[in-house]
């Protein structure tokens, strides 16, 4: 197909680190976008002509919301984000970086709590997360407590008696004496594709997926 006629295909990134990181996986493939770099720009889509290619920062929640509906044919984000939104989309690559897991936490004698399945509080920032984990998996009745600060205060205070969240090096845990309890699932950065998109433009996204799963098992090996 002749560059010209080719529609641009959009890409929505989680912004922060993560953006950072998949840049940086594009620059690798040749892909370059110099105008992100710009600090001072205003702008919000950035485009890259030679590759039909257009991105844009997004607050990472807002990422599976902008591929499920097109306005993104793919978008880069963690898992922690994909499983608490739920969008209908395919998930088609773990990129490898920003592994950390999702656990319950809390003090150590909470443990009991949970091994017993008593009915218990649990604070989160991603009650759909937590509550597929204890309803489903656990067949646990619990309270779930939506918070949007630092979730380590909850049982600290006696808001609840664990929490379920992100870790990555369980620092924070351990400065406020609680533990990881249970691992509910391991994260990390995952490329997300629009499901429509995926049928309408098959050749050029598979394309980019194994090329960007290639520099991945390249920087691993």
């Amino acid at each position: 197909m002749n560059k010209e006629n080719m529609r641009y295909i959009t890409i929505a990134l989680a912004k922060g680190r993560l953006a950072g990181k998949t840049m940086e996986v594009f620059n690798r493939l040749g892909i370059n976008c110099n105008e992100m770099n710009d600090k001072s720009t205003r702008k919000l889509i950035f485009v890259n002509e030679e590759y039909k290619l257009k991105f844009f920062l997004a607050k990472a929640n807002d990422v599976p919301t902008y591929v499920e509906y097109g306005a993104a044919d793919i978008g880069f984000v963690g898992k922690d984000t994909i499983a608490e939104e739920g969008r209908k989309l395919y998930e088609v690559l773990d990129l490898g970086f920003g592994k950390c897991d999702f656990c319950v936490a809390g003090p150590p004698e909470a443990g009991a709590l949970l091994e017993k399945g008593e009915l218990i509080r649990v604070a989160t920032k991603y009650p759909n997360i937590a509550k597929k984990y204890f309803y489903d998996e656990k067949h646990q009745t619990v309270e779930i407590i939506k918070l949007n600060g630092s979730i380590e205060l909850a049982p600290i205070v006696g808001l609840s008696e664990v929490i379920a969240d992100i870790v990555e090096t369980g620092a924070t845990l351990r400065e406020n004496g609680l533990v990881v309890l249970e691992k509910i699932m391991p994260l990390s950065a995952r490329m997300i594709v629009n499901q429509v998109s995926m049928k309408m433009e098959k050749e050029r996204i598979t394309k980019l997926i194994q090329e960007i799963k290639g520099v991945i098992e390249n920087e691993n090996a």
